[in-house]
């Protein structure tokens, strides 16, 4: 049996992505054959508004998407294990175990 060559990609990243978007937040969600990642930036800031039927107060918090990306879910395992690999590597670089407080967090 054949020995399966190591793997090198080429990668090419246009010059109007090199800029990348920044996002606030993350949704992720999935269908039977994809994960689905919404990265999303504030629009405006939260602001409380009432339910006028139920009464239930609720801070809505204006999002827009910036980037969607669709992965195959053998993939999602790759992405865990770097992000992973990635948040370790950055802990050991600043010292910090998690970042600044978030926009979104109540206080």
């Amino acid at each position: 049996m054949a020995e399966e060559a190591p793997r090198q990609f080429e990668i090419d990243l246009p010059p109007e992505l090199i800029g990348g978007a920044y996002a606030d937040f993350a949704n992720v969600w999935h269908t039977p054959t994809v994960f689905v990642m919404d990265f999303l930036t504030l629009a405006k800031p939260p602001s409380d508004h009432v339910d006028p039927e139920s009464g239930e107060r609720r801070t809505l918090v204006p999002a827009r998407v910036v980037s969607r990306i669709r992965i195959p879910p053998e993939q999602v395992f790759e992405l865990a294990k770097a992000l992973t690999q990635q948040l370790e590597f950055w802990e050991q670089e600043t010292g910090r175990r998690k970042p600044p407080d978030s926009l979104l967090e109540d206080d």
